[in-house]
This record gives structure tokens, sequence and C-alpha cells, in this order.
């Protein structure tokens, strides 16, 4: 069998039989798994939409639901200007259309994060990529996302090609992605801070005239649910679902379900600061080291574990994380106890990951009780324990001067577009 070779590396018909494996198994059990929420969440947003486009204002729209009571459109109204060509669509064609182009958007985010990684350790970038996204499509939160119809994909991907791409080559386009990603949805509006703390002032800048200009579009052809959405709905947290439900995997959600429903409001604000503080401060030095994916990977977890709502299908950034980790458990270069730290965590993570540690009162695994203890904190709150575990232990690589070329280009020199 022909074998390929990427500096000195060699793939060859044992890797080929792994990654035919990897592909096999991984089909194998989204079939198992089955469409099991039917595009849910797409199906209210694309009924909002053409509630919308039927002359209707689009936060009126409302569907009723037997759990979480009343849903509706609940992202800013730039979402749903995103979504407006959807609804000219039957509602399968839209969930095809809208099905590839997450994919697409995904795949091109595991390209920029994998490949330099699949380089480094000697094969090609395209066996790394095509070996990873088996793997990590049965994640809870990326089979999730998927079956429930979110826009998690296009939201990850808007912000990777950015800090993967735009940025590190200072084009004018810098900071574009993540103004979009924050006025589609306001978690990615930490990133403008991270720019900021890591020196990246006109990508910030950027990135805050783009989420301006985006949302003036919306106000421009909605204006009463734009005055609405800022002045009212952005502070009602509960139109957003149950706070102390356990998919809800924030430290409010840890909070809240502690109190009994209600969380004490001077506890999660004295965790945001020290969560926030000390990821942030770990993510600039990530960047400021030149590890581009860990420093964007610590900052959106943060973002996940101190936004109010963080619902299980937003922690798409575990899977790159477990790029991170496995690349820190492959480095050759590293301490024995650094190898083996990152390869204990990517373990712990990827399992209960995907064997969703958080639904196993759902499927049956444990047993709900009131007396759980120790064992029912750890299941209600894992994914939030796993993020603060991650925070503390994500590794991140020094590339030489990387301090210095991180900076913004200086006066006179032109940046690439």
């Amino acid at each position: 069998m022909t074998t390929t070779r990427a500096g000195g590396a060699r793939v060859g018909p044992r890797h080929l039989v792994a990654l035919v494996a990897a592909w096999a198994t991984a089909v194998a059990a989204h079939v198992w798994y089955g469409d099991r929420h039917g595009f849910f969440d797409f199906t209210i947003y694309y009924r909002a939409v053409r509630w919308w486009a039927d002359g209707h204002h689009v936060y009126s729209y409302s569907q009723p639901d037997p759990v979480q009571g009343s849903l509706g459109f609940t992202y800013p109204p730039c979402a749903a200007l995103l979504l407006r060509p959807l609804a000219a669509l039957p509602l399968g064609a839209a969930q095809v259309v809208f099905s590839a182009v997450s994919v697409t958007v995904l795949l091109a985010a595991v390209w920029f994060l994998v490949a330099p990684v699949a380089a480094r350790h000697g094969y090609p970038p395209w066996f790394g990529v095509a070996l990873t996204v088996p793997l990590v499509s049965w994640l809870e939160p990326v089979r999730e996302s998927f079956t429930f119809g979110q826009i998690n994909f296009i939201l990850l991907g808007l912000v990777v090609i950015d800090l993967m791409v735009a940025v590190p080559r200072r084009s004018r386009l810098a900071g574009v992605g993540i103004g979009l990603a924050a006025a589609i949805k306001l978690t990615p509006a930490i990133f403008v801070l991270y720019l900021l703390l890591t020196r990246r002032r006109r990508a910030a800048g950027t990135a805050v005239i783009s989420a301006i200009a985006a949302n003036a579009l919306g106000a421009a052809l909605m204006w009463h649910d734009t005055w609405r959405f800022w002045t009212e709905l952005l502070w009602r947290t509960e139109r957003i679902g149950h706070l102390d439900r356990l998919e809800n995997q924030s430290l409010m959600g840890t909070l809240t379900r502690l109190g009994d429903g209600a969380a004490n409001k001077p506890a999660w604000v004295l965790m945001v600061v020290l969560v926030a503080g000390y990821g942030l401060w770990r993510a600039r030095r990530a960047a400021l080291a030149g590890d581009e994916p860990s420093g964007l990977i610590l900052t959106a977890l943060v973002g996940c574990l101190i936004s109010p709502v963080t619902w299980t299908h937003h922690l798409l950034w575990f899977a790159p994380a477990l790029v991170v980790l496995v690349d820190a458990a492959l480095d050759r270069n590293g301490t024995g106890r650094r190898r083996c730290t990152a390869v204990t965590t990517a373990a712990v993570l990827y399992v209960t990951a995907a064997f969703s540690v958080v639904s196993w009162y759902d499927w049956g695994v444990v047993k709900p009780s009131a007396d759980a203890g120790l064992a029912g904190f750890l299941i209600d709150n894992w994914y939030v324990l796993l993020m603060l575990a991650l925070l503390v232990t994500l590794p991140f690589r020094s590339v030489r001067g990387a301090e210095k070329t991180i900076d913004e280009p200086t006066e006179g020199r032109p940046a690439l577009t």
C-alpha cells in the first residue's frame, strides 16, 4: 500500500486501519444514539423567524413547552437577520442548509486547530483532521449541538478562524469574526477583553465596531425588537430556561442548585471575579507565550463559567481543549509529570464528556435522590468542575519571540488582508 510522507512522517496501513476504525465506530455510535432532539431548538428559531417574516415581532413568538413553559427566540436581533433567508425554505431544506453551513465551519475550525499539531508530531495535516473529527463528534456538546440545531458550531468557527488566522496575520479583518459572533450571541464578547489583555488593540477595536455595526443593521430593520431585547429581554435570564436545571453548567447554575432554586448573588459575584481574574490571567500568559489555542480556550472556558446560563451543548470548547491536551501528551520535550497530567486530564475529559455524566439520571445509570451527597454533587456539576480543572491544568507551550511579535503592527507597516 502506498504511504504518505510529510516532513519524514509516514501514514501506512496501520494508521489507515485506525482511521477507518475511528470513523466506523463513530458512525455506528451516532446511528445507535439517533436524532434524539430532532433539531428542536432550530425549529423554534425557524418558526420565530417565519413569524417575523409574516409581519409580527420576532420576540412575540411563543411556543408552549411542558418542561420550560413558553419558548421563543432568545438571541439578539442580528441572529434573526442571519436566519432570515432560511425562513423562505421549507423546514427540512432549512435544516439541511443550516447543518451544511455548521459542519463546514466546524471542519474549518478543526483544520486550523489540528493541522499545526499534526505537522508538529510528524503527521500530514489531513490525517490529523480526519482522525480528530470522528473522535470529537461523540462528545456530548458536539452531538447535542448538532441534534438540537444550535448555532454553536458557527460561533466557535468565527472565533477560532479569527484568532488562528486573521489575528496572527495582522489582517485588516482581524476581529471581525469575534465581533459577528458577539452580535449573534453575547458570550463571545469576552474575546474582546482577551484581545485587549493580549495587546491586540486594533483587532479589539475592529471586533467592537463589527458588533455595533451588526446590531445597528438589526436596529435599522427591526427597531421595536432591538429596543425590546436590549432594554428588557436581555436581563430576563429566566426566559432562556430554568437556571437550576442540570443542563445549566455554569457557576450560576451550580449555586442555584445548591440554593434550592435561588442563587446566592454575592457569592456568585465573588466567584465570577475570582474565576475571570485567574482564567484570563492564564489566557494572557498563554497568548503572550505564543500559544494562541490555549489562550482562546481558557478565555472561552471563563466565558462559559461566568455566564448565567451555559447549557451542556455550549461546551464545544472541550473539543479544542482535548487537542491541546493530546499535543502536550505527545510532546517528547515535555517532562514526564506534564505529559502524565495531560494524558490523565484528556482521558477523564473525553470519557466523561462522551458518556455525559450530567445525564446519568436521565439515562438511568444513577437514581436521583434528595440525599445523594458528594456523588450527587459531582454528577450535577461535573462540567463546571471540569472547566475549573482545565483553567488550572490546561498546558501551553512557549514560542521564542512570541511576546514581541504579538504586538500590533507599528505605524507604516502594512497589515495583510
